[in-house]
């Protein structure tokens, strides 16, 4: 059946699970209680070096807030349990949408402690994004012992923020039994009531152990599980047994367990458990083996994971992928990492075939980068456990597993036989919105900052490195404040390369405001051959898109016509450099209507320079506008804060072209905004929403920057206007 010492498991014999939930919720304490209860560790949240199992990486101890997706892989009852713990901060949904790829089903954990805030804004959308990809999920109430933590309240609000407003698909398969009250009036939760089976167990001692039910408690415990199974019936396929039951039939329990573990594997039915880690060594926690039952018992295996590749050789139908380990490969790399000694190591969940080490793989991108269509070999198969390694044959269908030495394999790409490649479209990442203009600390940095930068967006695809030609600025671009911090913290500790933060600045270009003539001569002679160029122009506005228009009006051969070329190159070459500023000069009509030439010190370049100097002086003849460049802006926001967000659009200098609904309870308010005031509109709008709104850019034109505005770039003021 399991061959545990190999790490071997069947597919039907797997449990690929992900852990869901707002910053401080308790996913990775819960990992480390579920770890000990199936007897992985012999001391909740530690391991034998004394880190937690899931958030192992330093950065993650000195921040006490996980950053990255790691897996804890458990046994119970013959199964093996992968559980994946994610962030639960918004600047790392990257890591959530690939812990959600890899995983067949979710724990949905809420504090609480927490109260009704507990399941506000940030745990919708993240509620959402389980949803988005069809995750069944059940919810796991954490942190009862606290002394304002109540159950019946967090099932309650459960059912009206995620259930949808439905009582009835968001039910407790358990109600905590509370133990005497403190001195302070606190009745510690010591066991629980099982609905279904009507019993109750105990976990005071540190073990389960079955007990009998107060007679206080059976009134409660009863009509409790009378709705759990009108909610089990609702979700029933037998539609016959809502009848039977309100006609005073007796339902199975067996019956009711398979109908239930149904809907649960179809996403309509939402069991709410709770779970608390016990304290000492070798103690079960509150709900914890109850958990793994459900886990076990009711989620679904990985042959109920349906994802489909395609053939990027023949262009294909998609190719629907069987979870069996004798089937042709097929694996995802859910995310990468390095280690100073190892490389480059890869964590893929395998969909279909097998891997095993040593093994010759096809690398399938989607044109991220170089590499994404190229043979490569496998080094060692492993299997993760905090930050340990333990070594594998092989990582069968349904599993999830490290591999090494694969020097060109990103996450999001595909690894599959060579003889016929397939490709697997990665999750949806979502567009980095918050730019960081950064710089080399020093010379030793700067020959090192580009490599260093690219491996870290080959790790994170939620990040982006940008050179703006434009700027002269290198912008790294992350989801907010705290994803940034960690990719520099990360750039300076795992690769020695540290960098200085610039201000970052818009793109803006100048153009003439009214029509103006200048003259350009350039004149010099030094004995021998000298250089002589005389042009006189004029310059107006064009329409906006046309760039540098040059038209020639001159007569009478005064600037001959060998040299007309000379004048437009010089023309171009400085509009490009800018003429008042640093910005480029667009969208004007330049004719050339005279000048003079020499017969011996005439020359290309001469008359280059000419046509530069004749282009700067209608500058400074005439009037110079700074252009900035205008975003075109979508914001999903939710109707509550439509208010709010409609005025802090209106701050920035939006132009507000309207709204209209979105999904229940969304809006979509569509505007113009100058792209300086998005500079940190990622961070402030997730402020501003509670973590639920979210945006989209694109650039849509050049308009002209506000005089004042433009007073304070033509000084020289660092920071980008507005």
């Amino acid at each position: 059946m399991v061959d545990r010492a190999n790490g071997a498991p069947r597919p039907a014999d797997i449990r690929n699970v992900v852990l869901v939930g707002g910053s401080g919720s308790g996913k990775t304490t819960l990992v480390d209680a579920l770890a000990l209860a199936a007897g992985a560790v012999n001391r909740v949240g530690r391991v034998e070096d004394g880190t937690s199992l899931s958030d192992y990486d330093e950065i993650e101890q000195r921040r006490h807030r996980s950053v990255q997706l790691s897996v804890v892989p458990v046994w119970w009852g013959g199964v093996k349990v992968n559980l994946i713990d994610t962030p639960g901060y918004a600047d790392f949904v990257g890591e959530l949408r690939a812990g959600l790829r890899a995983a067949d089903a979710a724990l949905f954990v809420v504090s609480a402690a927490d109260g009704v805030e507990g399941v506000g804004g940030a745990s919708r959308a993240l509620w959402e994004e389980c949803a988005s990809v069809g995750m069944p999920r059940a919810i796991v109430l954490t942190h009862l012992d606290t002394a304002k933590a109540d159950f019946e309240e967090m099932t309650q609000t459960c059912q009206a923020l995620l259930g949808g407003g439905s009582a009835e698909n968001v039910l407790p398969l358990h109600l905590p039994v509370y133990g005497p009250a403190s001195a302070d009036g606190h009745r510690p939760a010591t066991g629980l009531a099982e609905l279904l089976e009507q019993r109750v167990a105990d976990y005071s001692t540190g073990e389960r152990s079955w007990v009998p039910g107060s007679p206080g408690d059976e009134a409660l415990i009863e009509q409790a599980r009378d709705r759990l199974i009108e909610g089990i019936i609702a979700e029933s396929e037998d539609e016959t047994l809502m009848d039977r039951y309100l006609s005073g039939e007796k339902i199975d329990l067996s019956t009711l367990v398979t109908d239930l573990e149904r809907a649960v594997v179809r996403g309509s039915f939402h069991p709410v458990l709770f779970a608390a880690p016990a304290a000492g060594e070798g103690r079960q926690g509150l709900g914890t083996v109850e958990l793994l039952d459900l886990v076990t018992a009711g989620f679904p295996t990985p042959s109920e994971h349906q994802v489909s590749a395609v053939r990027p050789a023949d262009g294909s139908e998609p190719v629907a992928l069987r979870c069996d380990p004798d089937g042709e490969l097929a694996a995802e790399v859910i995310r990468t990492s390095a280690d100073p000694y190892v490389g480059r190591i890869s964590l893929v969940r395998v969909f279909s075939g097998t891997l095993h080490a040593d093994d010759t793989v096809h690398i399938c991108g989607h044109g991220l980068g170089a590499g994404h269509d190229a043979d490569d070999r496998i080094g060692g198969v492993t299997a993760p456990f905090g930050k340990e390694q333990r070594p594998l044959d092989e990582a069968v269908a349904g599993d999830i597993a490290y591999v090494t030495k694969l020097g060109h394999a990103e996450t999001g790409d595909t690894l599959s036989g060579t003889a016929s490649p397939l490709l697997i479209e990665p999750w949806r990442m979502p567009d980095p919105l918050l730019p960081t203009a950064v710089r080399a600390h020093s010379k030793a940095d700067e020959d090192k900052l580009s490599h260093s930068l690219g491996r870290l967006v080959a790790e994170d695809p939620a990040l982006r490195v940008e050179n703006n030609d434009r700027t002269g600025q290198l912008v790294l671009w992350a989801l907010g404040e705290a994803q940034r911090d960690v990719a520099l913290e990360r750039l300076r500790s795992r690769y020695g390369v540290s960098v200085d933060i610039e201000d970052y600045r818009v793109a803006l270009r100048e153009t003439f405001a009214a029509k103006s003539a200048g003259r350009g001569r350039h004149v010099k002679q030094s004995g021998g051959h000298g250089q002589y160029a005389v042009c006189d122009i004029e310059v107006e506005p064009a329409p906006e898109g046309s760039g540098i228009e040059f038209v020639d009006k001159v007569v009478g051969g005064t600037v001959p016509r060998q040299f007309i070329g000379s004048v437009e190159k010089g023309v171009r070459a400085q509009a490009a450099r800018g003429v008042t500023t640093r910005y480029p000069l667009v969208d004007v009509r330049v004719t050339l209507v005279e000048g003079k030439a020499h017969s011996v010190d005439s020359s290309d370049a001469a008359f280059q320079t000419a046509g530069a100097l004749a282009l700067r002086d209608a500058a400074a003849q005439g009037r110079i506008d700074l252009l900035e460049p205008i975003a075109q802006v979508a914001v999903r926001v939710p109707d509550e804060h439509l208010g709010a967000a409609l005025s802090d659009l209106s701050v920035r200098r939006a132009r507000i072209l309207g709204t209209e609904p979105a999904e229940a309870g969304r809006t979509v308010i569509r505007a113009e905004v100058p792209e300086a005031e998005l500079a940190h509109y990622a961070v402030d709008l997730r402020s501003l929403t509670h973590g639920i709104a979210h945006f989209t850019r694109d650039y849509l034109r050049h308009d002209r920057l506000p005089a004042q505005l433009a007073d304070r770039a033509r000084n020289g003021s660092a920071r980008t206007p507005g």
